[in-house]
Order: C-alpha cells, then sequence, then structure tokens
C-alpha cells in the first residue's frame, strides 16, 4: 500500500515482545494536540520512547514474518508547505509490505490497497475495473470486505465518470475512485492495553490479502522513480 505520507521513516528496532500499548498513550496524545511544542515534546520524550514508539516497533517485528518488514514514521511533521505549522504529529504510524498502521487518541487503525497511484497505476486500475472478468472479480472482492465491516474507498472520488467510461458502466463506482483502499479502525479503550492489537491487525490484514493480490496482478508498482 501507498503510505498516506511522504514523511521520512525509520526501522523498528523490535527488541521485546508486544504486550499493547498503556493508557497513558491517549493522555500523551491528546496534550501533544493542545500543547505541540517542542517543551512538551522534550518534557515527554523517554515515555514516547518506551510507551509509544517501543510497543509499535515490537508489534512490527512480530508481524514482519507473515506481514514483511515495517518502518515506523518520524514523529515530525513536514510543514514547509503546510499552512499549519504545529511541528509534532498526533499519533504514530507505520509501513509494512501488506499495509499501513496508525495510533492515536482515538483510534488504532490499519489499511491496504492503492492509496496514492501514479499516473500510469490509475490508468491500469481503471482498465482492469472496466474489464468483465477482472472487475467482476474486484467487486466480489470488495463486497466480501465491505461484509466484514472494512471500509473501502479510496482518497479521492471523481464526481462524475472518468474520460473515456460511461457513466452508467454498471462498476462506476469503482472507476471513480482514484485508487483503492481498505480501512478499519476501533476506538482506543482498555483493550489496548494487551495482545489484542495485534490478533486485530492481524485479522485485517489476512482479509484484505485477496485485495492486496488483485492490485499486484492488475496494476503493479509505480511508474518512475
Amino acid at each position: 500500500m501507498n503510505p498516506p505520507t511522504h514523511a521520512t521513516s525509520q526501522k523498528p528496532r523490535g527488541r521485546r515482545s508486544f504486550r499493547g500499548w498503556p493508557p497513558e498513550v491517549v493522555a500523551f496524545f491528546d496534550g501533544l494536540e493542545v500543547d505541540n511544542s517542542k517543551s512538551y515534546w522534550t518534557a515527554h520524550k523517554e515515555f514516547y520512547s518506551a510507551n509509544v514508539l517501543g510497543p509499535m516497533e515490537a508489534l512490527l517485528a512480530e508481524l514482519a514474518p507473515e506481514f514483511g518488514e515495517g518502518r515506523i514514521f518520524r514523529p515530525y511533521r513536514d510543514s514547509r508547505f503546510s499552512a499549519d505549522k504545529s511541528p509534532y504529529k498526533i499519533n504514530i504510524a507505520a509501513h509494512i509490505d501488506a499495509g499501513y498502521l496508525s495510533l492515536s487518541s482515538d483510534a488504532l487503525g490499519v489499511g491496504s490497497g492503492l492509496y496514492l497511484p501514479s499516473p500510469g497505476q490509475l490508468t491500469r486500475f481503471r482498465a482492469a475495473v472496466a474489464d468483465e472478468r477482472r472487475g467482476t472479480e474486484l467487486v466480489g472482492l470488495v463486497k466480501d470486505l465491505r461484509g466484514k465491516r472494512i471500509r473501502v474507498s479510496a482518497r479521492e472520488t471523481l464526481k462524475s465518470a472518468p474520460r473515456g467510461y460511461a457513466s452508467d458502466h454498471p462498476r462506476i463506482e469503482l472507476l471513480r475512485y482514484k485508487g483503492l483502499t481498505a480501512w478499519k479502525e476501533w476506538p482506543v479503550g482498555a483493550w489496548l492495553a494487551s495482545a489484542a492489537p495485534k490478533r486485530r491487525v492481524a485479522e485485517v490484514l489476512r482479509a484484505t490479502a485477496p485485495l492486496r493480490e488483485w492490485l499486484d496482478r492488475n496494476v503493479g508498482a509505480a511508474d518512475g522513480p
């Protein structure tokens, strides 16, 4: 899945077993949202390393044998082209071969799919959706995921049919998507301080494997560097 950020990432160390995140993580992110300053960050950096970053590293290390290596995005925002100059992200996120993870004070989420397609990827995606055999297969995969309460959508959706395709095409919903992502999240709660996050994340990544395989076969990697 193309990660929804261009931030620099770092490899997880993953030296300890995953036992979840402590409840205080919610207060940490809430506090960072209210006081997004270097002074707050410096005062809580040790807590972040031990209780936010450390568990994510451990989780990625345990997911790696089945879902591929992970990289944790750095906590610093790239605000060069943004009106919001807040220096720190109010979540921790990671990209793995099979998808994307994010934890904030609101929810733990996991996603997979094609988030930011290159022009060539988007062209191939639409051609595959329009194809009767391949498009029908994708419709079945999407229906199955939605039946499992996994949201299937796109970062951007056209208001009308893309150029070259009829507005009454039987798969017009998918043709209007600029990419295709599957996403599920859970509100934070006491369950975070257990092995439950790993189980839930793994279940979603397994459920979305057929979608990733379809995208690999019919869309492929991004064009260019």
